[in-house]
């Protein structure tokens, strides 16, 4: 586990623009956000300098602007984002996690297949 501090969902949603569009500026962020989301321009630039302060982004003068890119991948986030929910909700068992989800999000068939699947690819390593 990495000693990055966890994103807040704000946080989240806006490293996410960063990473679909590989480099952004506060403007470029603020006109990717839904229109309700209603956030101001300060706000976003907040958000941004939050996220290279923890070592999520990192940033370039280019001109008049700052140029944010991603210093870490997406999925290094999502693993380290669950190692940390796992951790906390489940004391580190992955099992009850998926027990959970199965009981309360439900699955179709494909789902199901998928899974066995998956379950059957594991099994054989």
């Amino acid at each position: 586990m990495s000693d990055r501090r966890a994103l807040s969902k704000s946080e989240m949603e806006v490293a996410r623009i960063v990473w679909d569009r590989r480099q952004a500026t506060v403007r470029d962020v603020l006109e990717s956000l839904p229109e309700s989301r209603q956030i101001d321009y300060k706000t976003v630039q907040t958000f941004l300098r939050r996220l290279e302060a923890k070592g999520y982004l990192t940033s370039q003068r280019t001109g008049r602007s700052l140029v944010y890119t991603a210093s870490v991948r997406p999925t290094e986030v999502i693993k380290e984002t669950v190692e940390d929910f796992v951790g906390r909700l489940f004391d580190g068992e992955p099992l009850p996690l998926v027990e959970h989800l199965i009981r309360e999000q439900g699955m179709d068939h494909d789902d199901i297949d998928r899974l066995r699947g998956l379950l059957d690819e594991l099994e054989q390593e």
